[in-house]
């Protein structure tokens, strides 16, 4: 089981690291926005959060996800194996369903307050870019992992399915955080499927209606089947104010701001 983890793990970071610098150049390429601050100032802080987050879930609980998904295997856990379906339908309905999940996960942390104190360090971001996508306190990170091991052993969800999940989870995250153009005609398209960064950037208005709205983060169906899908800001892409007024200053980029905002006052 251990190498089984490990292997996990390095394929995790692999694929976030390749991703990232894909991502990160896209942006330099063809940018959607005019940054509020520049990169020297946000990234090494922004990157900085889920070091510390990575680093605390290899001391305490190293591959959680995975590791549950073997023990569920092994001890015939969960809903998926119950079904008696075939392997591959068991994969992709945990891969849908792990979505689902996390969908509902963030709208929780919208609706419950004492979660919308820890969720806001994500918010707080006052300019929107591949960073904004692994920007998440660590005891966000905490939660959701612990949330995340939950609905495996429901599910009984593969290993295998838990790795491609996390993988997809990483991918989406950065890739809907964007700071970058795609065609309109293409992104149209494309979100009725999967997540876009037009799409997701609508979540990161300041403006409380359409911060509540579009919570998905691979599967772009959730938001519209529950209501909460909303195609563009009222103010446009590039006009629309990103982040959170009561977090605005360039003090609060540094990141032992950025740790005690949850237990900071608004």
């Amino acid at each position: 089981m251990e190498e089984i983890v490990a292997n996990a793990s390095t394929l995790r970071i692999a694929a976030f690291v390749i991703l990232f610098a894909a991502i990160a150049a896209w942006e330099a390429v063809v940018p959607r926005r005019t940054r509020r601050f520049s990169r020297v100032v946000r990234w090494p802080q922004n990157l900085a959060l889920p070091a510390i987050n990575n680093l605390l879930l290899v001391l305490v609980v190293p591959g959680a996800e995975v590791a549950i998904a073997i023990a569920a295997q092994m001890r015939g856990w969960g809903l998926l194996p119950a079904l008696g379906l075939p392997a591959w339908a068991q994969a992709v309905a945990a891969i849908v369903l792990l979505d689902l999940a996390i969908y509902g996960q963030h709208v929780l942390l919208h609706a419950a307050p004492v979660l919308w104190r820890i969720h806001r360090v994500h918010h707080a971001d006052t300019d929107f870019d591949v960073t904004t996508g692994v920007r998440f306190h660590p005891l966000e990170y905490a939660i959701s992992t612990a949330y995340k091991c939950a609905v495996v052993a429901a599910l009984g969800a593969s290993p295998l399915a838990v790795i491609a999940f996390e993988i997809l989870l990483n991918a989406s995250s950065m890739f809907e955080h964007a700071d970058a153009r795609l065609p309109a005609p293409f992104d149209r398209r494309l979100r009725w499927i999967l997540v876009t960064p037009d799409m997701h950037r609508v979540h990161h208005s300041s403006m409380v209606r359409e911060t509540n709205s579009n919570y998905g983060f691979s599967i772009a169906w959730w938001d519209r089947l529950f209501g909460t899908y909303r195609a563009q800001p009222a103010a446009g892409h590039e006009a629309m104010e990103i982040g959170l007024e009561i977090f605005r200053g360039e003090d609060e980029v540094r990141l032992e701001r950025l740790l005690a905002q949850p237990f900071r006052s608004a």
